[in-house]
């Protein structure tokens, strides 16, 4: 019997248990291209034995950069893993500076990249990394040699023995890989985690999820350099889970309605864009129809779990269910019964209306460093409570220190950060990983985040403010799609704006406002009423020194790419108070 106490145990403990015809599928030339677990395995030795005759010895570091998830990626993985060397995933967006830092501090010996641009980013940096040897990409380039080198390098088996051996002399306490934090502030930090750390997580973590081992099928679009995807795609392999890898972001409509999947994950961000969608298509209704859909809607957002609401209500629910959430289902492919939220705090609007329209959006809360999962809700067994992020995962204990800090101890906390004794010094004391996020424990054990402890300010009256929480609230306009709380050390709480444009442009047109660019139409007064209607709504919950008393709106798109968002969808704060410096100034009159 095959026991997992590696990574690279799981594709094996697979073929034991499940063994798939489609275990990982990706789409290539429009063409949905499956690959079971035996060929999975074959691909990855070959993988092994070609990089031992690249010269690749335990200990080694190899980058794998991806714009997309994909097969090959998982190949790379265990080819990799096999021979006790890590793997080194990196975030494609990061900048040619970030590349060349990661590189060199990782000592990176080989990298293979997804396609020509990440291609072109890694060459023009190269002459920085001197350890690094070669690059290899999986996309056919004219510039650069082929991944497929490489197991054309291991087709002869001659040397398999070699690789059984190495894989022997693993350890489960091994480091398997270095995950660079995509970091909202400063350089970008090496979390060391081991085979353990990984393993333990991804076992444990299985025990809350309700799927049908060998029979379900998982859609999967977030970056798999991030410990919180490609944990899951190790739980994925444990459970005989087949793998669709979605094509991009923008793609994911299509592929969820193609590949009809039981389960996904995905970060808040995202889930606000998929309700935005489907409440943009109601407001479209007329009449009965419209009538009846934000009835449910309206219903949708009371949901209680267990039946709390009493029989009147769940009676109306499964009317609900019938006429218009199964619509809903039907768009997102039909069989979809299992959403995991993580990354950053889920409104708990959202909770309540995927959950009545029986998604099974269950949250959970983990950062890289504790690989990641350290509690998840699970609705069996009175396991799941809007508002919070579960109870903690067998295994795992969490303490609140005196100044509400989280602090977690478990087989899951990292080694440490790579070349950093210092900083992991800071962070784990006497055993715990200090997380630097605030929350609390309830009387049932469950687990609430109040904010990161370091986003917290101070304004210049000594009033604590915590930012996430009002820009929660302040996200459920449709008018807003990205809030910056700004005030530390200042007077007064503010805020940075960045409107939905698409739906502002709408708004105008049925107020007959003519404005041709977000430039103009961030300054016209009636729009600037109507978000001053917006901010006092949300305002009202809070306190007299929480409230945003001023705002800015700004004229273009927070993305990734503009390096506003880090590559989770998360506020990048420095870089944007940076980028509207006179917005900032001009809010408190410098």
């Amino acid at each position: 019997m095959q026991k997992v106490t590696r990574l690279f145990d799981f594709p094996y403990y697979q073929l034991e248990k499940h063994a798939l015809k489609k275990a990982l599928v990706s789409k290539k030339n429009g063409t949905w291209i499956s690959t079971s677990t035996q060929e999975y395995i074959n691909k990855a030795n070959a993988i092994s034995r070609g990089l031992l005759r690249l010269g690749v010895q335990p200990n080694d570091k190899i980058a794998v950069i991806s714009l997309t998830n994909r097969t090959e990626w998982n190949i790379m993985d265990i080819g990799i893993l096999q021979l006790g060397a890590q793997n080194v995933p990196v975030y494609p967006t990061i900048s040619e500076e970030d590349y060349a830092y990661v590189l060199n501090h990782s000592e990176a010996k080989y990298c293979f990249v997804s396609c020509g641009e990440v291609h072109d980013k890694v060459v023009s940096i190269k002459d920085q990394v001197p350890s690094l040897q070669n690059i290899f990409s999986f996309d056919d380039l004219s510039n650069c040699d082929n991944w497929e080198k490489v197991l054309e390098l291991g087709a002869d088996t001659a040397n398999q023995e070699e690789v059984e051996k190495l894989k022997n002399e693993v350890t489960p306490e091994d480091l398997a890989t270095l995950i660079y934090t995509s970091g909202t502030t400063g350089r970008p930090k090496g979390v060391m985690l081991s085979h353990n750390n990984l393993v333990s997580n991804a076992i444990e973590s299985s025990k809350r999820f309700p799927i049908v081992d060998g029979e379900t099928k998982a859609l999967s679009f977030l970056p798999l350099c991030h410990v919180y995807e490609r944990m899951l795609i190790y739980l994925y392999q444990f459970r005989g889970v087949t793998i669709y890898y979605a094509e991009s972001l923008d793609k994911i409509s299509d592929n969820l309605k193609e590949t009809s999947p039981h389960v996904m994950t995905a970060v808040p961000r995202l889930l606000e864009k998929v309700y935005d969608k489907i409440y943009a298509k109601g407001t479209e209704l007329t009449g009965l129809k419209k009538k009846l859909f934000f009835w449910a809607v309206e219903l949708g957002l009371k949901y209680e779990p267990y039946g709390k609401n009493g029989w009147w209500y769940e009676t109306q629910l499964s009317i609900a269910r019938k006429l218009i959430f199964s619509k809903w289902k039907e768009g997102l492919g039909g069989n979809l019964s299992l959403i995991a939220s993580g990354s950053a705090a889920l409104q708990p609007r959202l909770s309540r209306i995927f959950n009545a329209a029986e998604f099974g959006l269950m949250e959970g809360y983990g950062l890289s460093e504790t690989s990641p999962v350290v509690s998840v809700n699970d609705m069996r067994d009175g396991g799941f409570k809007i508002g919070t992020v579960g109870k903690p995962i067998d295994r795992t204990e969490v303490k609140i220190a005196q100044d509400g800090e989280i602090c977690i101890k478990g087989p899951q906390v990292m080694l440490g950060y790579y070349k950093d004794e210092k900083k992991t010094k800071e962070v784990i004391v006497d055993g715990y990983f200090l997380t630097g996020d605030i929350g609390e424990l309830d009387s049932e054990g469950f687990l609430k985040i109040t904010d990161r402890k370091k986003e917290m300010f101070k304004t210049s009256g000594g009033k604590y403010v915590a930012p996430q929480l009002l820009e929660n609230r302040f996200k459920q306009s449709r008018f807003i799609e990205q809030i910056m709380v700004v005030g530390e050390g200042e007077k007064m709480p503010a805020a940075l704006i960045q409107p939905d444009f698409e739906f502002l442009q709408e708004w105008a047109a049925i107020h007959k406002i003519d404005i041709p660019v977000n430039s103009d139409i961030i300054k016209n007064e009636k729009v600037l009423a109507r978000y001053q209607q917006e901010i006092d709504e949300a305002n009202e919950k809070f306190a007299k020194w929480e409230k945003v008393k001023q705002f800015r709106l700004t004229p273009d798109v927070w993305s990734i790419d503009g390096g506003h968002l880090t590559p989770t969808m998360k506020l990048k704060r420095k870089v944007i108070k940076e980028k509207y410096i006179s917005l900032y100034n001009d809010i408190y009159e410098r």
